[in-house]
């Protein structure tokens, strides 16, 4: 097997330690790993971001995209020939011409929109979760004070990035896998499962919150570990 280095991608209201169970995992298992800080301004200028970081590694790269981060990665992963795998966690993969908001809203159960609280800053809007709704919307299987302490160190998303429209689809070239999270309030599981059929994705069904990297580092990492072995064996 030919080791690839996995780059991790969060997405909105969350940050890159987020993913720290799940590196640990991963870096136990023998993966090289670097969970990137995205910038949530915006899904072209999130991408471009992305892209150079992956256009910065050498050898095989696996990428895993949790919430928006599924959307900036199909951007971003489009002809970089280094990349094998896409795995989306609990996350959105976009086809041209859609936005991260348009599919959140196709399918009915999302809760995310009344617990949002705008905040205007001056070229824009930045959207946060309310801090007392956080855990019940984000994070539902996460320790209380875990919970807590994600939504002070929560990193908004400006309003116009949920709204930009996709203009690459990755996945159409470079296989996927998904992991379908079924206590989801954040993007309903029916939504996970319609674009996972659209891409041809190999996709788990797991009984999660949308916070799954928090609350099942080790699920996700073995679905990531899988797609590895897939496609750099």
């Amino acid at each position: 097997m030919t080791t690839p280095t996995v780059v991790l991608v969060h997405g909105a209201f969350a940050e890159s330690a987020s993913w720290n169970g799940v590196v640990a995992d991963l870096k136990h298992r023998g993966y090289p790993v670097v969970a990137i800080a995205n910038p949530l301004r915006g899904l072209q200028e999130d991408a471009a971001y992305l892209r150079s970081l992956l256009q910065s590694l050498s050898g095989p790269i696996v990428i895993a995209g949790h919430s928006y981060g599924g959307s900036v990665m199909s951007e971003a992963a489009d002809g970089v020939p280094g990349v094998k795998a896409l795995v989306y966690i609990a996350s959105f993969n976009l086809e041209v011409g859609e936005s991260t908001g348009e599919l959140a809203a196709k399918f009915p159960g999302g809760e995310l929109g009344p617990a949002l609280n705008p905040v205007p800053f001056p070229t824009g809007t930045d959207l946060y979760i309310q801090q007392d709704e956080f855990r019940r919307v984000f994070a539902g299987d996460v320790a209380p004070e875990v919970a807590e302490l994600m939504a002070a160190t929560q990193r908004p998303i400006t309003a116009s990035a949920l709204e930009d429209k996709a203009t690459k689809a990755a996945w159409k070239t470079i296989p996927s896998w998904t992991m379908v999270t079924l206590q989801d309030l954040n993007i309903p599981a029916e939504a996970m499962r319609y674009m996972a059929e659209r891409a041809g994705s190999t996709t788990v069904e797991i009984d999660a919150s949308h916070a799954v990297t928090v609350s099942r580092p080790d699920a996700v990492a073995e679905l990531i570990d899988a797609a590895a072995r897939a496609t750099t064996g």
